[in-house]
């Protein structure tokens, strides 16, 4: 609960900062606001260990191909940094190069879905009698 509180401070001081420095020099605002949400983001770095290691123990009980975990732990990262790419392109007015990075994103991540995909299919097919 106390990194939660951390994180809506700093969420909220940054956005006070931008409004304030905003109007007197707008190129300062958009490094205030990345600043703002780099420093959230490595807050939150600190439990993706706990995230790690859940998907290890999941892995070591059903047998997974920890290839499979790679690319599980690559499009959810991939994702992350999509949403916070788009988030910045929002926050300096460019909504129309976010659109084209989160394509962009969606793309990639359905294109490295596949193997994910085609192992449910082969698992399913075991399942079925033949």
């Amino acid at each position: 609960m106390d990194i939660i509180i951390k994180i809506v401070a700093i969420g909220l001081i940054t956005c006070l900062a931008t409004l304030i420095v905003k109007p007197v020099r707008s190129d300062f605002a958009i490094f205030i606001a990345i600043a703002g949400g780099l420093v959230i983001l490595f807050l939150v770095l600190g439990y993706l260990s706990d995230v790690f290691d859940i998907f290890k123990d999941i892995i070591s009980a059903t047998g997974i191909s920890s290839n499979l975990y790679r690319l599980l732990i690559k499009i959810i990262g991939i994702g992350y940094l999509v949403e916070f790419a788009v988030g910045i392109c929002q926050d300096t007015g460019n909504s129309s190069l976010g659109d084209k990075i989160l394509l962009g994103g969606k793309i990639v991540i359905m294109v490295m879905a596949l193997p994910i995909v085609t192992s449910i299919l082969q698992i399913i097919m075991g399942l079925l009698p033949s």
